[in-house]
């Protein structure tokens, strides 16, 4: 019967020392002490060839540890003004991740950096999970390359870039969604469109913005982009379809609007490109899109799931739903 390979061949085998391989089997760092991509990679690689276990995600399967999923959030969600707009992801974490019989740690005690969370600090402990859920409007780029290059199992709710290499994530359609309300109007003779909200520093911005962009230059008609909308110069420029990225603009545009004799839908279209993640009146049904946030994080911990029994990296888009409400109507000629 052959001799059980142990830690010490396997690290003769790859040139590297024993307690490299261990570091490299349990996807941690000891101290300031950082695995290079390459020696990572050449010990996975002896692990593969050899059988001695196919990576340190499957030992950890293999072995059922933990069956503990992470759920990491950049900003606080309890109590928070946002605690709408993230309820219905946690909903759809929390449904999945009884599906599959896992747990969920919702990591609070990462120290801010000014107003913003930071995964790694001298005492995180996001490896006590076998796997993350990433949740924020923006993430943290260093953060996303740390957790690729320790080869720390994570999804990111909501797309994002690239960070030294592809990210796993699953977020919403917000290019082809922006380009179906640009559509619409159009089709009822809007000719005069702008874009309200910053439309950058977000991934999920600038795929608004460029979605904004994409079809308007398709139509030939008008677009403009402003940070903040005031109303008598959009009206002077001849904008009468407006795109809000934050609800309560949109509802404020709206408000405004008719505080100064002008109808909407009518005069004005205002569409909404989202949820609210700030306060706002209920008693504007804005015209506008649903993002599947529910689903999202039902999908997002089946990604990561993917990611942990196959090592692959999950890139997903969902659609995004139409909403009618009542701000979009044909333009007054």
């Amino acid at each position: 019967m052959a001799r059980r390979l142990t830690q010490r061949d396997i690290a003769r085998m790859a040139g590297v020392s024993q307690a490299t391989v261990s570091l490299v089997l349990n996807n941690r760092r000891d101290g300031n002490v950082r695995i290079a991509p390459e020696t990572r990679a050449q010990v996975l690689e002896v692990i593969r060839k050899t059988g001695y276990v196919a990576n340190p995600i499957a030992r950890r399967l293999h072995d059922r540890r933990n069956r503990i999923l992470g759920v990491f959030t950049y900003e606080a969600v309890f109590p928070s003004t946002r605690a709408n707009f993230y309820q219905p992801f946690l909903e759809g974490i929390e449904e999945r991740a009884e599906d599959v019989g896992c747990d969920l740690l919702l990591f609070t005690s990462a120290k801010a950096a000014g107003a913003r969370r930071r995964i790694f600090s001298d005492d995180s402990r996001v490896r006590l999970a076998d796997g993350s859920l990433l949740l924020g409007r923006t993430v943290d780029r260093d953060d996303l390359a740390q957790l690729l290059a320790e080869g720390i199992p994570y999804v990111s709710i909501g797309r994002r870039d690239d960070a030294g290499g592809p990210v796993p994530h699953v977020g919403a359609d917000y290019r082809t969604a922006v380009r179906d309300l640009v559509d619409r109007a159009v089709a009822l003779g809007h000719r005069g469109f702008a874009y309200v909200g910053p439309g950058a520093g977000a991934e999920s911005s600038a795929d608004r913005l460029q979605g904004f962009h994409e079809a308007v230059a398709a139509h030939g008609v008008q677009g403009v982009h402003v940070q903040t909308a005031r109303l008598d110069q959009l009206r002077e420029v001849g904008v009468t379809a407006v795109l809000t990225e934050e609800v309560s603009d949109g509802a404020a545009i709206v408000l405004a609007g008719r505080a100064r004799g002008l109808s909407v839908p009518g005069d004005l279209a205002v569409l909404s490109l989202g949820a609210a993640t700030r306060p706002a009146p209920d008693d504007v049904a804005l015209t506008g899109f649903r993002i599947p946030r529910r689903e999202m994080g039902r999908r997002a911990v089946q990604a990561l799931t993917e990611v942990l029994e196959h090592g692959t990296t999950p890139q997903e888009l969902l659609p995004c739903k139409f909403v009618e409400g009542a701000t979009l109507g044909a333009p007054r000629l």
